[in-house]
C-alpha cells in the first residue's frame, strides 16, 4: 500500500478513535458514574489540545482540535454551580463559556463568522428550513415528553425561555457542531465529514435514557448538518434549532 494512502487510513482511524472514546466518556457519564465520565471527558479534552502540537497533519490537526469543544460542552454542563436556580437559567449560564471556548477555537483555527455561515441568503430556504423547527419540535416531544423548562406558560415566560433557548442551543450548538465542527470535518472527510458531526451530536443526547431519541436526534443533526451545507448558511438551523426546543420544553408540555 502506498505511503501517502497508509497515512490516509491511520488518520482516519484517529478521528474514529475519538469518537469512540467520545461516546464511552458520554456512557460513563450517563450509565455508570458522572465523575469518571468527566475525568474521561478531561482526558479527551487533553488529547485534542496536545494531538493537533506534536502531529503534521494540517487537516486532521484541524479536525482534533476543532473536537475539543466536545469534551468542553460535557465538563462545563456538569460542573457549573447552578443547583437552586430555575432549570432555564441553567442555560446561558452553561453555554457563555460554551460560545466564549468556540470563538477562540474560530480565531485559532482562522475561522471568520462568514467562513462558518452566517449569512441571511437564501432566504427563502432559510425560512423554510427555520419553520421546519416546529415540526421536529413535535415529533421530539413525542418521543421524550418532558416535563416544561417553566412553571406556568404565559406570553413573558414562554417568550423569555424561548429567546433563552433560541440563543443558547439554537446559536451555540450551531456554531459548534454544524459551525467550526462541521467545517473541520467537511475539510478532512468530504461532504460525509457530515455523517461524522452527527453521529457526535447525537452521542451527546445519552443522558434522555431514550435510544429513539438518540436516533431522532442523528437524523434531526443530518438534517441541520445537510441543510446548512446545501445553503452555505447557518440562520436556518439556528432559527430550527431554537424552534425545536422550545417547541419541546416550553410550549408542548403545555399542550399535551
Amino acid at each position: 500500500m502506498p505511503n501517502d494512502i497508509r497515512l490516509h487510513f491511520k488518520s482516519m482511524k484517529l478521528a474514529f478513535l475519538f469518537f469512540v472514546l467520545i461516546a464511552v466518556a458520554e456512557s460513563f457519564t450517563v450509565f455508570v458514574d458522572v465523575l469518571a465520565g468527566v475525568i474521561l471527558f478531561g482526558i479527551i479534552l487533553l488529547a485534542t489540545l496536545i494531538i493537533p502540537a506534536v502531529k503534521n497533519n494540517y487537516q486532521q490537526s484541524r479536525l482534533v482540535l476543532s473536537l475539543s469543544l466536545v469534551p468542553l460542552v460535557r465538563i462545563i454542563s456538569l460542573s457549573m454551580p447552578l443547583a437552586g436556580l430555575s432549570q432555564i437559567w441553567w442555560f446561558p449560564i452553561m453555554y457563555l463559556p460554551l460560545f466564549l471556548a468556540a470563538l477562540a477555537l474560530m480565531y485559532m483555527l482562522g475561522l471568520r463568522f462568514g467562513d462558518i455561515g452566517f449569512k441571511l441568503r437564501p432566504v427563502t430556504a432559510n425560512i423554510l428550513i427555520a419553520l421546519s423547527g416546529i415540526a421536529l419540535g413535535f415529533i421530539e416531544y413525542s418521543i421524550l415528553q418532558p416535563e416544561p423548562l417553566i412553571e406556568q406558560l404565559t406570553w413573558q415566560s414562554g417568550l423569555l425561555a424561548g429567546l433563552i433557548l433560541f440563543v443558547t442551543t439554537g446559536l451555540v450548538e450551531e456554531v459548534i457542531f454544524r459551525g467550526v465542527m462541521q467545517r473541520t470535518a467537511i475539510e478532512y472527510f468530504g461532504w460525509r465529514g457530515i455523517f461524522y458531526t452527527s453521529l457526535i451530536f447525537a452521542v451527546l443526547h445519552l443522558g434522555f435514557l431514550s435510544a429513539a431519541d438518540v436516533i431522532f436526534v442523528f437524523f434531526a443533526g443530518l438534517y441541520f448538518a445537510w441543510a446548512a451545507l446545501k445553503t452555505g448558511s447557518l440562520t436556518g438551523v439556528i432559527i430550527a434549532h431554537g424552534a425545536t426546543n422550545t417547541v419541546l420544553f416550553v410550549i408542548a408540555p403545555f399542550m399535551f
